[in-house]
């Protein structure tokens, strides 16, 4: 991956840069205690960087998601996964606020993965890539930040697994971040949904495509064992109620059964459409990766086993937002993180927002979540000096 410098501070029209990629100057050793030589971390920037660099923002996102947050995916041609919330005039404004957004480490967006090509062996990587934790990801943020020359973040925001980064970028760099919005999301991951990452990653492995994770050396690849786990994962990002008020128990182009196994019903069509979509744009293997470091992650168990202390005499300004039908990251386990942040004395606000969407509702149109979303902002920008939407 070849080195770009990020665009300069000076420019004059805030439009999404292209993607760069930073490459670390050091070895990056994981948490599992393994070295990624070379580390690289690939992203984008939309608006303009002030002189004081002061209104920086970082989007992180959820396990699926790429550096694309406002702008066209260039696998996809599909518009940025975020654009509802990040853009001209949207709550993260990008006339007024300069946005990073990076592809994760693990990722298969060009930071380095799985699908990394192994500088010892001049092989992808594939299951000798190490095992990540979402600390390792947020750490190559980090380094990413530092090479942008900014101190200090404005904000941090993301939902589900960007949630996860938010959380820990505030207990780890509490000086770096001003403001941080997790939403939809969990301090730790629970059983639940360890149980339906295991059966994502047991699908992919058991596909014979997957060859043991060396699926790329032979230029093949495990289409249908990701399909299945894409197909198992969307459900979960769904809410019964909306599943039952688009699809119910309609029939898919037909007018009555098949007695087959074709997709009779829309929501299997719905599911095979969306397993299909996902394996053009995704790496099997970066799956294991990510859904693995989201099974892992506990912020609590980083801090001594209470998740009050991750956040004692924290000086950052939170908003956490949850929804009401989003059973996938349940609204009690953002008020586990509420209760840890007002023991632990930050400041802090949280909405629960009514909403039949799921736990897809953060990636959504939803007038409550951007009300909340920039009001927060608004606040946080005049306390930090900067200007404020009108």
């Amino acid at each position: 991956m070849s080195i770009i410098e990020p665009a300069s501070s000076q420019r004059v029209v805030p439009l999404p840069s292209e993607t760069m990629a930073f490459r670390a100057a050091m070895p990056f050793v994981t948490d599992g205690g393994v070295a990624i030589i070379p580390l690289d971390v690939a992203y984008q920037t939309y608006g303009v960087l002030n002189a004081e660099k002061s209104n920086a923002v970082l989007v992180c996102h959820a396990l699926t998601g790429d550096q694309h947050v406002a702008s066209v995916n260039p696998v996809t041609g599909r518009t940025g996964w975020w654009e509802t919330m990040v853009g001209p005039g949207r709550p993260i404004d990008t006339d007024r606020l300069f946005v990073i957004c990076s592809n994760v480490i693990g990722g298969c967006m060009g930071s380095s993965g799985p699908a990394s090509i192994n500088a010892a062996t001049g092989k992808p990587y594939g299951l000798d890539f190490p095992v990540l934790t979402i600390a390792d990801m947020v750490r190559a943020q980090a380094m990413l930040i530092d090479h942008l020359g900014i101190d200090s973040l404005f904000c941090v925001a993301g939902g589900s697994m960007g949630g996860m980064q938010v959380l820990e970028w505030a207990a780890n760099y509490p000086q770096r971040v001003f403001a941080a919005m997790p939403i939809a999301t969990s301090a730790r991951h629970s059983a639940q949904n360890i149980a339906f990452h295991e059966v994502g990653r047991q699908a992919i492995m058991a596909d014979p495509d997957w060859q043991g994770g060396r699926y790329l050396e032979t230029e093949t690849r495990p289409a249908k064992g990701l399909g299945v786990a894409r197909m198992a994962a969307h459900i979960t990002y769904l809410s019964e109620n909306a599943l039952q008020s688009k699809f119910g128990r309609k029939l898919q182009n037909r007018d009555a059964r098949t007695f087959s196994f074709d997709a009779d019903f829309q929501i299997e069509s719905y599911l095979r459409y969306q397993g299909l979509s996902f394996v053009e744009r995704f790496d099997a293997n970066s799956y294991l990766y990510l859904t693995r470091a989201m099974d892992y992650f506990d912020l609590a168990a980083e801090h001594g086993g209470a998740l009050s202390l991750a956040f004692k005499g924290s000086q950052t300004r939170f908003c956490v937002v949850s929804f009401t039908s989003d059973w996938l990251f349940p609204t009690s386990e953002s008020r586990a993180i509420v209760h840890a942040l007002n023991a632990g004395g930050a400041s802090v606000s949280f909405v629960e927002i009514d909403s039949d969407k799921g736990h897809d509702a953060f990636l959504l149109d939803v007038p409550d979540l951007f009300a909340t979303t920039s009001g927060f902002i608004n606040a946080a920008a005049k306390a930090r000096g900067l200007a404020v939407a009108s």
